[in-house]
């Protein structure tokens, strides 16, 4: 029984010679920054943001403060053998990053898959959908929409028509 103990004295004695780790461990360390995603980006005001027309691609609308960079577009594409709706959220996008877009309005929920993709030598945030998909039906209303994608903040879409009749015409054109 002595031996016992005095073995489990020396295994106890052993282990308090090494502290257990502690925050201060972290502070050490050298991470560096691109070895994470960018930091989150602020949700953009959208008091006064408009659809309109691209005044430089036809069969696409974008969304914004006029006078300012568009926020978010919308064109009429071509998934081979029916048309499709291109969505662009104009956040910077970490490259190679992926994430599901949040849309929420006009009675609907949307999760809609979205990728970082190069465009005029930045990486944005841009999904391809079927123009029948179902999940569109979330910007055919009338009322506000919400779009959040993560750490692209969320985007309110102020209520239009506009979308709705985009997405329309687009489902109505021949494959582009």
């Amino acid at each position: 029984m002595m031996l016992r103990c005095a073995c489990l004295v020396l295994v106890l004695a052993a282990s308090a010679c090494k502290p257990p780790p502690t925050d201060a461990d972290m502070a050490s360390r050298d991470v560096a920054a691109q070895d994470g995603p960018s930091a989150p980006i602020d949700s953009p005001d959208t008091e006064g943001a408009i659809w309109s027309d691209s005044p430089i691609t036809t069969g696409r609308i974008i969304y914004g403060i006029p006078g300012q960079p568009p926020l978010l577009a919308m064109g009429c594409g071509d998934m081979g053998d029916h048309p499709s709706i291109l969505i662009t959220r104009y956040a910077p996008a970490d490259e190679g990053a992926e994430a599901m877009a949040a849309f929420i309005g006009n009675g609907h929920v949307a999760r809609i898959p979205i990728d970082a993709t190069e465009i005029d030598n930045g990486s944005f945030w841009r999904a391809e959908v079927s123009a029948f998909s179902e999940d569109l039906e979330v910007l055919t209303g009338t009322r506000e929409i919400a779009v959040t994608i993560p750490g692209a903040g969320r985007l309110v879409l102020n209520p239009s028509q506009r979308p709705g009749a985009f997405i329309e015409d687009c489902r109505a054109s021949p494959s582009v």
